[in-house]
């Protein structure tokens, strides 16, 4: 018989809801909340676009990798960083802790919700646009998902909802 996991780990493009929804979700299911933006954040020791301008993304990317692949909790709902899964050890490590959930939100709401990325810290590479980020995580999110869910035209107590259901099954 295997263990259900005790957290929940929510991945999804910049401006999907994950830190958002975690946090309200974390409050729901009476869990604890953790945010790996801001633990990347926190070992920089500045914003993640300081860093990237400064150092590059391959080093933003090590760093996030180093710092998702350390992460130890238990009964908690981890927000990643949309970049989280380029890096196969880190969401490895995850789904061996946690239940993995992706926010699907289709690419038009994620242009109206982030507008302007540039100052956002967002792992893109130059010539890329939004569109393009977006096909090509998009097929990540999907392979390291245990559970998918369907943000289109949904209200935030819809996805909690439907969310905690899912944890059910």
């Amino acid at each position: 018989m295997t263990q259900k996991k005790s957290n929940i780990v929510l991945i999804g493009m910049p401006a999907s809801g994950k830190s958002t929804l975690g946090v309200q979700l974390a409050k729901w299911l009476s869990m604890g909340f953790m945010d790996t933006d801001l633990l990347v954040q926190a070992r920089a020791g500045e914003s993640m676009q300081t860093f990237q301008d400064r150092d590059g993304q391959d080093a933003y990317q090590t760093l996030e990798c180093d710092t998702v692949k350390s992460v130890v909790c238990q009964n908690c709902v981890i927000a990643t960083g949309g970049s989280a899964v380029y890096c196969e050890s880190a969401m490895q490590h995850l789904k061996s802790i946690a239940r993995i959930i992706f926010l699907d939100v289709p690419l038009d709401e994620i242009k109206r919700r982030i507008g302007d990325f540039s100052e956002r810290g967002v792992v893109i590479k130059p010539g890329m646009t939004l569109a393009d980020l977006y096909e090509e995580r998009r097929p990540l999110y999907l392979k390291h998902a245990d559970t998918v869910i369907d943000c289109a035209a949904k209200t935030a107590d819809d996805l909690l909802a439907e969310i905690r259901a899912s944890d059910r099954c």
